[in-house]
């Protein structure tokens, strides 16, 4: 190699390794939220480095599912190893020194190891919801939760954080802000604020996967986003542990269809979209495949259903003023629902709304718009 060649390939070489800089490692350490099948309600609090999970009564607190989220490449582990801690799967025993724990993140640069506190509190599922309140985070989309505050010294405290599909959207990057996700809080409401469910284009990315549009949805349960592109109706998991007997669903909506109604992405004229509202009450230990939970492809065909309410599609009318629904709840596979059973914790309910009735399927008309405020869950 001549010089001339050497010298030009050394300047080559300086100028591409003076455009090509290692990424700096993040070095955020937080916890910005926590998930769990049992999880109603988690309140966090970054400068007091403090995490209270509001658990469902019945929940085996000794295999208890915390699911951290953190900031990009940081990690998390408690301070102290207890007997049942598995965190590949993410279960600790919570049972021992008053349902308390410390946890470490690190940094993914390493330089910062904040200790949070994480506490858990019993609750049992609120019977009355009325939209007003939203769970302060750091997401562009709406999160309601409901609490009731009790009414005497032997009164369970009752939260809970209701669950939509608003995580699955975030992945289409159709929103821009709050207003363009499917499920959003507005302040027309029956009373005060209510809740707005919109069916949504999911556009080119929706397209890709066979996914054409999204349903406004709302329900009491958890949304798994790890099956929200492979599995779409096993990532709605439907229902906590439920100590009451429930007897009616009461409430009052709104609901304007949208004017083009598609299956698969296809345009099918002789079809006009509706709405739907349901409860269901189901034995979680005879759920078929196992999980102790009902999700979006048998929630109301699985043998382990007790009792369910839903409204009929006559009532599911289009209506642009507040209309009153009152939906009783029939048992069903031959089955009543049992006391002891009920004190054991061995049923779950489950509320859902959605702004398309096979939204599960992606079929609908984008558009289609759902109101709900004041619901009541009316027990025995």
């Amino acid at each position: 190699m001549t010089l001339k060649k050497w010298t030009f390939a050394l300047l080559l070489s300086i100028l591409a390794t003076s455009c090509i800089q290692d990424e700096e490692l993040n070095s955020e350490a937080a916890i910005d939220g926590c998930t769990g099948a049992d999880i109603q309600l988690a309140s966090i609090s970054t400068s007091e480095r403090t995490v209270i999970l509001y658990v469902q009564r019945g929940a085996d607190l000794s295999q208890q599912e915390v699911i951290f989220t953190l900031p990009d490449g940081a990690t998390i582990a408690p301070n102290e190893v207890k007997s049942g801690d598995n965190e590949e799967e993410n279960i600790y025993n919570f049972s021992e020194d008053n349902y308390q724990r410390l946890f470490t993140v690190t940094s993914e640069d390493g330089n910062q190891k904040p200790e949070y506190t994480v506490s858990i509190v019993l609750t049992e599922l609120p019977t009355s919801y009325h939209f007003e309140e939203l769970v302060d985070d750091t997401n562009d989309y709406d999160t309601f939760y409901e609490e009731t505050a009790p009414t005497s010294s032997s009164d369970s405290r009752k939260i809970l954080q209701w669950e939509s599909g608003n995580r699955g959207f975030a992945l289409t990057s159709m929103a821009t802000d709050r207003t363009g996700y499917p499920t959003m809080q507005v302040s027309d409401g029956y009373i005060g604020n209510c809740v707005k469910l919109e069916t949504k284009d999911t556009g080119s990315f929706g397209a890709m996967v066979n996914m054409y549009i999204a349903a406004g949805n709302l329900f009491i349960g958890n949304f798994d986003l790890t099956n929200a592109l492979t599995a779409p109706l096993q990532a709605t998991q439907f229902g906590f542990q439920f100590f009451e007997r429930p007897v009616r669903l009461t409430g009052y909506y709104k609901y304007k269809a949208g004017s083009v109604y598609t299956e698969s992405g296809v345009t099918n004229s002789s079809k006009t979209d509706r709405f739907d509202i349901y409860a269901i009450l189901y034995e979680a230990a005879a759920v078929e495949d196992g999980t102790g939970m009902l999700n979006g492809a048998n929630a109301l065909t699985s043998s382990a259903l007790v009792a369910y309410a839903q409204i009929d599609e006559a009532d599911a009318v289009e209506t642009d003023t507040w209309t009153a629904f009152n939906l009783p709840f029939r048992t069903v596979n031959g089955k009543s629902i049992d006391d002891d059973k009920l004190e054991a914790g061995d049923y779950k309910l489950s509320i859902v709304f959605s702004s398309s009735i096979d939204g599960g399927n992606f079929n609908g008309a984008v558009g289609s718009t759902l109101y709900i405020d004041e619901v009541e869950l009316e027990c025995e």
